[in-house]
């Protein structure tokens, strides 16, 4: 059942992403002749596909011709890095990217200066030891507070736990800014609750086939597991069929991050419990109106926050 659904999802995705790939406008609307490049770290992610479309509204309303491209994977940083390289020898005027590997990035974002291409970064910044080594610039961040979301869905945890019991951890990419970020929120947050201990923490690389054989693991090693928090709902969604499978749904706290569809029809079942909602749409707006921005002379602040929240049932 599991393997169906996220087949079914794949297909879905494929049309969806489908369009995005090659998408374009090349209407005669205020942006004719001007071409945005958007990367992203997979379209096999429904967040990365609110970001695109959000993304592809904001182009079609200037009339700017969008290009979407992403790997497979959200680990494979080189097949990134490579996508990003080919765009590069093509016509596009401006680069927005989420990079997969926040530090593996900066030479292409290098490259890409040395093009004269403005880079956007979006969702996950680019390390900043690097960019400074690099002599490596930016021309804006646009995404959520990912340390200040952790430690929402930690303090969410805590309260639901009571302030005691075993938690468990299933983190993103290990080294990748946006999962450490959130970790490390999470982390802080707990650590406020002596009566509370993380008792395992284990990378399941973004993915929801791995989050499911990663928390079975953890439940047969922790019988005594009180919640679970994912670093993003893919892997709190595998987390989820895994407590299911464990005939233990409702018997643990499910903390996901991004409130995908799924993960929020999953919390209206019940049978997971938060998620927080970082609004990818936003920032594919904001991405593609501040390109437009740049390469009209304007200035756009340095960091462009997008609002970030708690959703429960």
């Amino acid at each position: 059942m599991r393997s169906a659904r996220w087949s079914t999802w794949i297909a879905i995705a494929a049309v969806l992403a489908g369009p995005f790939a090659w998408a374009c406008n090349r209407g005669d609307d205020v942006g004719g002749g001007t071409t945005v490049a958007l990367v992203l770290k997979t379209l096999n992610n429904p967040f990365f596909i609110e970001l695109a479309a959000g993304a592809q509204e904001a182009a079609d309303s200037l009339g700017i011709e969008l290009l979407v491209q992403a790997p497979d994977r959200e680990i494979d940083v080189e097949k990134q890095m490579q996508i990003i390289e080919n765009l590069l020898q093509t016509d596009i005027d401006a680069l927005a990217l989420t990079p997969s590997g926040s530090r593996e990035v900066v030479p292409a974002i290098a490259k890409a200066n040395r093009a004269e291409v403005p880079v956007l970064i979006v969702d996950t910044r680019a390390d900043a030891e690097a960019l400074a080594a690099a002599g490596a610039t930016v021309a804006t961040f646009i995404g959520s507070d990912n340390v200040e979301g952790g430690r929402i869905a930690g303090r969410f945890v805590a309260e639901a736990l009571g302030g005691e019991g075993n938690v468990a951890v299933i983190e993103g990419i290990p080294g990748h800014e946006t999962g450490d970020s959130r970790l490390r929120g999470f982390r802080e947050a707990i650590s406020e609750y002596p009566g509370i201990s993380i008792v395992a923490s284990q990378t399941a690389n973004w993915e929801r086939d791995q989050a499911f054989n990663v928390t079975q693991n953890m439940l047969q090693s922790h019988s005594d597991l009180r919640a679970i928090f994912a670093a993003n709902d893919v892997m709190a969604l595998g987390a989820v069929e895994a407590v299911a499978s464990a005939g233990r749904t409702g018997d643990l706290v499910v903390v996901g991050f991004d409130a995908q569809d799924e993960a929020v029809a999953a919390i209206r079942e019940g049978v997971m419990s938060a998620s927080i909602a970082q609004h990818p749409r936003e920032m594919g707006r904001i991405a593609v109106e501040s390109a437009w921005k740049i390469l009209q002379g304007d200035s756009v602040p340095a960091e462009q926050p997008v609002s970030i929240e708690l959703v429960t049932e």
